[in-house]
């Protein structure tokens, strides 16, 4: 008997033991965790992301049942982060069980360069009855007004947190250009990356892959292997001396057995670039094109390029690259606007698109650079062989049109200052105007920009330099065809010279706001002094 006791005890133990397992499982707080770590802020590591969130769990009762992770990748977009989307994809469908995601702050969400994007993601979330807790922000989430307004703060400092560091980086990156230091990419065929320590002596070569290891190294570009230089040097003999096209000598490398430094056949694409890189002058040309804030790729202006002279030991006679760069000059020059379009609807018959490197891989074709230099743009190309590409490029149209805008509403803006008695001085220019000699002022046009979320807003400075008085802000509707509002901004209220309008912005800036400029047109006025008396 004292043994079925015992095992009756026991019995009775282990029910109470699951009924309050069952119990805790009811009452505990599931939660999942989303960390990230990007290449620019290592210190922030994963693992002590997920320790400060383990504590926070453990101090307010959550149980971890769930970790989306996103190690090295940037906060600037959403794109190529799989942790965050698969997070929203569950979230939005509803496969989820956890009630609450924890996260080690506002920056580790994302480093978005429109706020409404940052909070439009976390909006899915409370959608769907998720919340969003930070760990290490010194506010609650919860929805009141001074919560939102730290957590507005948050995000608009994460986004200019990675503006400003881009600024940095891309002013660190040019002086070392200058310096006559290679900044990333293949070096190219015939030549080759060296590695240098900081006293410039020469450390060894870096093969394919390879990459420094030290922050105080640096690369440079020197000639290749012998063979390598010497085919590069029969290229532009050929081109400049024997006029050979660059179909012909691709035939004839080919023949001769010759592969490219990736090992593939050439192709007239690949032969035009060494004919037009200035690298083989021993010239280090850098920020052809950009891609900054990873928001879009942009190929740049000539005059935005930045050049260093001579710093690598050239390969070629600068007299005879200048001339193969005249002779792929002149061939645009003696085609018709009309024969470079029939050339460019050939090509796209038969590839189905365009691109830069269609044009230059296409026989008989001038180059893409040819293409933009005679038609403005490659947009304005494609437009005229009626190509759309899938890239939305409306606003540089809109651009376009808001620049000759801004000349038509500055000769508005004077007339009225005049027609209402005032007298304005224009000398030093359309971005300052003198009023009456007492005050200064500039106008702005702001384009109307929609985010991911479906708001609007328009970004602006209110000026470079010496700041005027007061800016006339001209907020564009949403078509950007016609002056929405007006903003008049005297400088002594702002604190910042950069502004992100939204629709309505509380009555700090909203204060300043006008449907018309009837009223600065009234203050410029000048009465009569007998009229006074």
């Amino acid at each position: 008997m004292p043994d079925a006791g015992r095992r009756c005890k026991i019995r009775n133990l282990k029910t109470l033991a699951v009924q309050s397992a069952i119990e805790t499982e009811k009452t505990v707080r599931k939660a999942a965790q989303y960390v990230r770590m990007s290449t620019e802020h290592q210190r922030y590591s994963t693992e002590n992301q997920s320790a400060a969130i383990a504590k926070y769990a453990d101090e307010r009762g959550y149980k971890i049942v769930r970790t989306y992770s996103d190690a090295g990748k940037s906060g600037l977009r959403i794109q190529g982060r799989d942790g965050l989307s698969d997070m929203l994809r569950d979230i939005q469908h509803g496969e989820t069980n956890y009630q609450t995601v924890l996260v080690y702050d506002v920056s580790r969400w994302g480093r978005f360069q429109d706020a409404d994007e940052s909070a439009y993601y976390e909006f899915l979330c409370r959608k769907a009855g998720i919340a969003v807790e930070y760990c290490a922000e010194q506010f609650e989430n919860d929805r009141r007004l001074l919560s939102t307004l730290a957590k507005t703060r948050n995000r608009t400092m994460a986004g200019e947190y990675s503006r400003e560091l881009s600024k940095k980086v891309f002013a660190g990156q040019a002086r070392l250009i200058e310096l006559g230091f290679r900044q990333g990419g293949a070096p190219g065929f015939g030549l080759r990356r060296m590695l240098v320590d900081e006293d410039g002596v020469q450390k060894g070569l870096l093969d394919r892959g390879e990459h420094k290891s030290i922050q105080t190294d640096r690369v440079i570009l020197v000639p290749g292997p012998p063979d390598e230089v010497a085919i590069v040097r029969q290229i532009f003999e050929l081109f400049v001396t024997d006029r050979k096209s660059e179909a012909e000598i691709c035939a004839i490398l080919n023949k001769q057995g010759v592969v490219t430094d990736l090992g593939r056949r050439w192709s007239t694409g690949v032969l035009r670039q060494i004919l037009t890189n200035e690298k083989y002058i021993g010239n280090n040309v850098w920020n052809r094109n950009s891609f900054k804030l990873k928001q879009n790729h942009v190929r740049n202006l000539p005059e935005q390029w930045v050049r260093a002279v001579g710093v690598f030991d050239a390969i070629v006679p600068i007299p005879q690259f200048e001339t193969a760069a005249e002779i792929i000059a002149a061939r645009s020059q003696k085609l018709t606007d009309q024969e470079m379009l029939d050339g460019l609807r050939k090509a796209l018959q038969s590839n189905g698109f365009l691109s830069g490197v269609i044009i230059n891989e296409t026989q008989d074709l001038p180059s893409s650079s040819a293409y933009q230099s005679r038609f403005g743009s490659l947009l304005r190309a494609y437009q005229l062989v009626g190509y759309t590409p899938a890239r939305d490029y409306r606003y540089i149209k809109i651009n376009k049109r808001l620049r000759a805008l801004h000349a038509r509403i500055v000769d508005s803006v004077t007339r009225g200052i005049v027609e209402a008695g005032g007298h304005i001085d224009d000398s030093q220019g359309m971005d300052r105007l003198v009023i009456n000699n007492e005050f200064t002022a500039s106008i702005v046009v702001a384009r109307c920009q929609q985010t991911t979320a479906g708001s609007l807003r328009w970004k602006l400075r209110l000026g470079v330099g010496q700041l005027p008085d007061l800016t006339i802000v001209v907020r564009m509707n949403q078509s950007n065809d016609a002056p929405l509002d007006y903003y008049i901004l005297p400088t002594v209220d702002m604190r910042e010279t950069k502004l992100n309008l939204a629709e309505n912005n509380g009555v700090s800036l909203d204060a300043y706001r006008h449907v018309d400029l009837h009223a600065f047109f009234v203050m410029t006025a000048r009465t009569p002094l007998k009229d006074v008396a």
